[in-house]
């Protein structure tokens, strides 16, 4: 008889055997037992396999900010000073000290008090290193008292800024939890896990750093092929890698770009895909994180600038210039620019301009003009773009001469490039980029010229595309409705999102086939259109795409509700549902994490009106205010709200800050006319119209106000007069002919 241990063991054996039979064996692929989905405790094998065959590549990797990306604490992982030493700024006084072999700082926790919080791991190597603390729930967040690795001192991320104990920023929020702000670029196959029911986390990854697999794949594979079949002399590109050697400009791109650009990750459970869009949002350089040009503003790393650059569009990639595995650079100096650009061209006082040896001779200097972030990590513009300081007097844009001329004006230094270089510039995508961006009377015309310039990068034109949904005129649909057909993925992404601002009967049709793009990323934003239609209205055709692209959305909003923006991004799906309880549901666990999200209170204020709770949607307003009292839009639902509800003394003193607050929405100066028509306050009435006319002198439904202001008070020959004028916007429109008509015109 065998004993109970021996027979579990054999029973083990049995599985196995069948396991390999069945998930391997089974596949009619020649290369079956290579590409079968494996656990990824199986596939992936760790950094130390890789050694063995490419120790090279493993020395630098272990030189690089790679491997120190994320490290348990000990004498020799952690640079800062822990030696009982103490650190104030920005009114809270920090200590650091050891406890036998544990590290501990002592700072201000999430109830305003100071704590002692023990260092749960090391984060970072060079220029800084910071922290990790865990927290409850599975959460781990990261101070911002960080170590200056150059200049040997503690400093504070966000300095000069009074951060409270329960802001949004403050180390213990939302803002710095590592699960969600950093772990995936810092560890490899990291999996968050958060269950948005509990709002924990069980996050895993399979190795502690960024490691051979973060680029390339896991290994199980390439080592079973290189210790099989590859033995025998059978050759497959790539050997069951991804990124191998002689990759593709797109694969290498693809691979560096989820860390090294700003983007939203779509899904947990990846696709494997050659684009980009099946799994994340690559942010596009418009007005909230980069200037107006498209050079970059905020935390917006690599990507994005490199797209915009002629580098890029010559076939240029990250590898041409880094070392994959140190980072590094492969030459030093200008020979990194060299290698393609003439030196005796180019690296040389008649093109510099500036005494040769000096910094200001550096191509990097002028062409990649850097900005320091997370307080003293110094990074480049990689847009490489000509200084341009014509367009800084132009548009008031940053160029690299400002950076070391400082006491020169931009008209002085445009007047220089002109004496250096003659008069005339080549056209560059800011000379339409910026003026598009301004959104006023002049704009459609700059963004149409980048769409239609086969020159323009196509990111550019993604951003122009977005830019046009803020534009509703008839062409400027028609341009973005033109741009669904794209080749390229972000375009017909963004050309989706534009669509939103104009009623559905205008791209219904055009819209339904993207239901079943090739695309996740298009497919999910089809879906958000579609979800504001009523279902009666959808195309049989479209039904079964429709049903599955809104689940990929659904899922997509859900995988994001760890973080405050994620909640109210779901809450704004229920609430185009008409969802109203999970629409306040989510807002108000968004709030939670971000109690400053005044764009949430807007929403959650809206979501309370749809179901009569005009008290509660009153005092969500209350809120907003508290958080910015000078905001026109805040004080225009309030308006609404209150005539609603009757108060109308109420009502007409929110107009009438909003009016204050110099609001540009002709929504405003229309309600607010004829409130003030409704209590015949025609003079009040007709100056609020007038005011509106002036701002937005293209929208009829003001002229049609004012008309009717007109008649209501006898003032018959103004009122033709301003008929008149509406007759030339729109004289079709079925809404205005009967006062034509009674009017006589």
């Amino acid at each position: 008889m065998f004993k109970k241990p021996v027979i579990l063991v054999l029973i083990l054996i049995v599985l196995l055997i069948i396991f390999r039979v069945f998930i391997v064996d089974s596949c009619t692929s020649k290369d079956a037992k290579y590409t079968a989905i494996l656990p990824d405790s199986i596939a992936y094998v760790g950094d130390q396999s890789c050694k063995k065959c490419h120790s090279t590549e493993f020395k630098e990797w272990k030189q690089s900010h790679h491997y120190m990306a994320m490290l348990p604490p000990n004498d020799s992982t952690v640079v800062g000073d822990f030696n009982n030493v103490t650190f104030t700024a920005d009114g809270v006084t920090s200590r650091f000290y050891k406890k036998g072999t544990k590290f501990f700082i002592n700072t201000e926790g999430d109830d305003g008090k100071n704590h002692d919080f023990e260092v749960k791991y090391i984060f970072g190597f060079t220029p800084l290193q910071q922290y990790l603390i865990a927290f409850p729930g599975g959460r781990m967040q990261v101070p911002r008292l960080s170590w200056d690795v150059n200049k040997k001192k503690w400093f504070n991320q966000y300095a000069g800024q009074k951060i409270s104990s329960h802001d949004w920023l403050h180390w213990t929020g939302n803002a710095q939890n590592w699960n969600t702000m950093c772990a995936t670029c810092h560890s490899t196959n990291l999996k968050k896990n958060y269950d948005v029911a509990t709002d924990t986390y069980k996050t895993t990854y399979n190795s502690i750093n960024v490691s051979c697999e973060s680029c390339h794949g896991s290994g199980k594979h390439h080592i079973d092929f290189i210790n099989g079949d590859y033995k025998s002399g059978k050759k497959v590109a790539g050997s069951f890698l991804k990124l191998a050697k002689n990759s593709s400009q797109k694969e290498e791109l693809n691979t560096c770009a989820p860390c090294h650009a700003r983007v939203s990750e779509l899904n947990g459970s990846h696709i494997d895909s050659k684009e980009i869009m099946d799994n994340y949002i690559p942010q596009i350089p418009d007005t909230e994180f980069y200037h107006a040009d498209g050079q970059v503003d905020d935390e917006d790393y690599i990507y994005t600038s490199f797209l915009q650059s002629k580098m890029y569009h010559k076939g240029v990639s990250c590898g041409t210039c880094h070392n994959p595995h140190s980072a590094k650079l492969k030459r030093i100096g200008n020979q990194t620019c060299t290698l393609c650009h003439v030196p005796a061209k180019y690296d040389v006082p008649t093109h510099t301009f500036h005494k040769k040896g000096t910094a200001a001779t550096e191509c990097k200097n002028c062409h990649m003009p850097g900005k320091l972030y997370m307080g003293n990590d110094l990074r480049h513009d990689h847009s490489f773009r000509v200084p341009r300081p014509d367009l800084s007097v132009k548009y008031g844009t940053p160029n690299a001469c400002s950076n070391c001329h400082k006491d020169k004006s931009e008209k002085v230094l445009a007047d220089a490039v002109v004496k250096w270089y003659g008069p005339k510039r080549q056209y560059h995508f800011a000379e339409d980029l910026v003026p598009g961006s301004r959104l006023d009377a002049n704009s459609e015309k700059h963004l149409t010229n980048l769409i239609e310039n086969k020159f323009v990068p196509k990111i550019i034109k993604a951003t122009a595309t977005f830019y046009l949904g803020s534009i509703q005129t008839q062409s400027s649909l028609n341009t973005i409705l033109a741009r669904l057909p794209s080749k390229d993925a972000q375009i017909r992404y963004r050309a989706l999102r534009s669509l939103a601002s104009f009623p559905s009967e205008n791209w219904r049709d055009a819209v339904g086939p993207l239901l079943s793009d090739k695309v996740r990323a298009v497919r999910i934003a089809a879906a958000d259109l579609y979800i504001t239609i009523p279902l009666e209205q959808v195309a049989s055709k479209y039904e079964k795409a429709f049903r599955s692209a809104q689940k990929e959305l659904e899922q997509s909003l859900i995988y994001q509700t760890d973080f405050s923006t994620g909640n109210v991004m779901l809450a704004d799906y229920y609430l185009k549902l008409q969802d109203y309880d999970n629409a306040q549901k989510f807002y108000l666990k968004g709030l939670k994490k971000d109690s400053n999200m005044n764009y949430a209170l807007l929403n959650l204020s809206a979501a309370y009106n749809s179901q009569g709770k005009n008290a509660q949607a009153l005092n969500a307003l209350e809120l907003a205010l508290k958080n910015d009292s000078k905001n026109e839009r805040i004080y225009y639902n309030m308006a609404l709200l209150h005539n609603e509800m009757n108060n109308i003394p109420a009502a007409e003193k929110a107009f009438a800050k909003a009016v204050e607050l110099k609001s540009t929405n002709s929504r405003v100066y229309y309600n607010y006319g004829l409130l003030l028509n409704q209590s015949k306050k025609f003079a009040a009435a007709e100056s609020v119209l007038k005011k509106g006319i002036t701002l937005n002198p293209s929208d009829p439904e003001l002229y049609y106000a004012l008309t009717f202001v007109y008649i209501q008070s006898n003032n018959k020959a103004k009122a033709i007069q301003t008929a008149l004028q509406l007759k030339q916007l729109e004289p079709n429109n079925p809404n205005y002919q009967q006062v034509f008509s009674s009017l006589g015109i």
